[in-house]
C-alpha cells in the first residue's frame, strides 16, 4: 500500500473485513487480492465507524481514520461537514451476500436518539445481545448491484398482497385479517404467533415446497424458492422462522449489475443474494424481523415499520455532463454515491468540497492533487480531504465508486 505525507489531500486508506456467517468466501478476497483462507468475508468497511475504522498508511505506520479525523477535523472534514455532522457522516461498504440477511428496518434520526438514550438510561451495555440501539443515528442506505442481486423491499401493493394470500392455501386464514386490519394487523398477527401457532401454519407450506426446492424446480423469482432456502439453511428446522412470512408479504426485487435501490427509514427489507456496493449513514442501528438467529424485539420493530405499500424505485443513476460519472441521488443528506468509469488514458477532474472516499473496483489509475500523486490498483482506496481539487488518469480501463457527503 502506498504511504504519503499526512499534509497531502490524498490519504491511502485500507478498510476492515467483517467475517459474518452469511458472507461468501471469494468475492471480497479476490477484489482486495488477499489470500483466501476459507473464512467467510461478508463485508469490507471503509470509513470511521468506531467498531471497525479504516486506517491511513503513513511512513510512520498505520493510523485509524477515526482518530486522525478527531485530531484533524477542520482540515479533513471541512467547515460545512463539521458544522452539519461533526464527524464523517457515512460508512462505505462492499457486501458479498451468500446466505440471507435478517429482515430489518432502520429508525429515523429522532427515534434513534430517543431509543439510544432510553437504553443508556436503563444501563444496557452497548454490546448486549438484546440491545436495539447501538448509537443515536439513523441508517438510510443506498446500494448498487455488482452482480445479479436479490432482495426484499417493502410491502407488496395491496392488490398483489391480496392475490398472494388467496393463492397460497396455507395462508387462507390470513387473507381476512389483511382485509379487516390492513398491513399492521397482518404483520402484527404473524409476528406475535407462538412457535406452535406459527409452525402449524407454515409447516404444510414448507412440506409442499421443499421437495421442489431440493429437486431444483423452483426459480429465484418465486418467494417459494427463498422460503425453502431459509429452512434449508436454518440451524433448527423444528422452529420455522417467522421471517418466512415477510418473504411472501414483501416485494421480491431483482437488480441487475449497475442498478441501485435506496432503503429509507421505515422500509422493511432484507438482502438475499449477490454482491453490492453500499453507502449508508454512519450507524449500526438495526431492528430485526427474522431469517437469522439475531435478537428480535417485535414491539420495537413494529413501532418503526412503514405499514404501507411500497413500489420499488430502481435507480439507474444520472449520467453527468462529463459522460464518466453516474450519480445515484437519494434524499439522505449524509451521503452521495456515484460510479465513475474512465476509459484508458482519459481523465476525470473534480473538486471534493466535502470529504470523499474512492474505491477502485477494477483497473489502474493515478490521482493527482497539487504536488501529490497516488497510484491505485484494483481493490485499493483513498480518503480525500475536503476542498481538494484532483485529477484521475486511467492507466487501465477503470471503474471507481465514490462516496461523499450529500448536498
Amino acid at each position: 500500500m502506498n504511504s504519503i505525507k499526512l499534509s497531502s489531500k490524498l490519504l491511502p486508506l485500507t478498510g476492515e473485513i467483517q467475517n459474518y456467517a452469511w458472507g461468501g468466501k471469494s468475492y471480497i478476497s479476490q477484489l482486495l487480492e488477499k489470500e483466501n483462507n476459507q473464512q467467510k468475508c461478508a463485508e469490507y468497511w471503509l470509513g470511521a465507524h468506531r467498531s471497525a475504522p479504516s486506517y491511513i498508511a503513513t511512513a510512520n505506520g498505520n493510523i485509524p481514520l477515526d482518530n486522525y479525523l478527531k485530531i484533524n477535523s477542520q482540515e479533513s472534514l471541512g467547515e460545512e461537514t463539521l458544522n452539519k455532522f461533526g464527524k464523517l457522516p457515512f460508512l462505505f461498504k462492499v457486501l458479498d451476500v451468500k446466505e440471507m440477511l435478517s429482515i430489518q428496518v432502520h429508525p429515523t434520526k429522532i427515534e434513534a436518539e430517543k431509543g439510544f438514550k432510553y437504553e443508556n438510561d436503563l444501563g444496557i451495555p452497548l454490546n448486549a445481545i438484546h440491545r436495539n440501539y447501538k448509537d443515536d443515528n439513523h441508517k438510510p442506505e443506498v446500494m448498487v448491484a455488482l452482480s445479479e442481486f436479490w432482495l426484499l423491499h417493502g410491502f407488496l401493493a395491496k392488490k398483489k398482497l391480496v392475490c398472494r394470500l388467496n393463492e397460497i392455501k396455507e395462508f387462507a386464514s390470513l387473507a381476512s385479517i389483511f382485509k379487516n386490519e390492513g398491513y399492521l394487523g397482518l404483520y402484527k398477527t404473524v409476528m406475535q404467533f407462538s412457535v406452535e401457532e406459527s409452525n402449524h401454519l407454515l409447516r404444510p407450506l414448507i412440506n409442499r415446497i421443499m421437495p421442489l426446492y431440493l429437486n431444483g424446480k423452483l426459480q429465484k423469482n418465486s418467494p417459494d424458492y427463498w422460503a425453502a432456502k431459509a429452512v434449508a439453511t436454518s440451524v433448527d428446522v423444528n422452529i420455522l422462522d417467522k421471517g418466512i412470512y415477510s418473504i411472501y408479504f414483501f416485494n421480491l426485487v431483482q437488480l441487475n449489475r449497475g442498478e441501485a435501490i435506496f432503503q429509507d427509514a421505515g422500509i422493511p427489507h432484507a438482502y438475499l443474494e449477490g454482491q453490492n456496493i453500499e453507502l449508508m449513514a454512519n450507524s449500526d442501528n438495526v431492528l430485526r424481523g427474522g431469517l437469522t438467529k439475531k435478537h428480535i424485539d417485535v414491539a420495537e420493530l413494529i413501532k418503526h415499520i412503514s405499514f404501507t405499500e411500497t413500489i420499488p424505485n430502481i435507480l439507474k443513476g444520472d449520467l453527468q455532463n462529463d459522460k464518466l460519472e453516474r450519480i445515484f441521488s437519494t434524499s439522505a443528506p449524509d451521503f452521495e454515491l456515484s460510479e465513475i468509469k474512465i476509459p484508458i488514458s482519459k481523465f476525470y477532474n473534480s473538486v471534493s468540497k466535502t470529504p470523499q472516499i474512492l474505491l477502485l473496483l477494477d483497473g489502474e489509475v493515478e490521482i493527482k492533487a497539487g504536488k501529490n500523486s497516488l497510484k491505485l490498483m484494483k481493490g485499493k482506496s483513498v480518503f480525500l480531504k475536503a476542498n481538494c481539487t484532483y485529477k484521475i488518469t486511467s492507466l487501465k480501463k477503470a471503474t471507481i465508486y465514490k462516496a461523499k457527503v450529500g448536498n
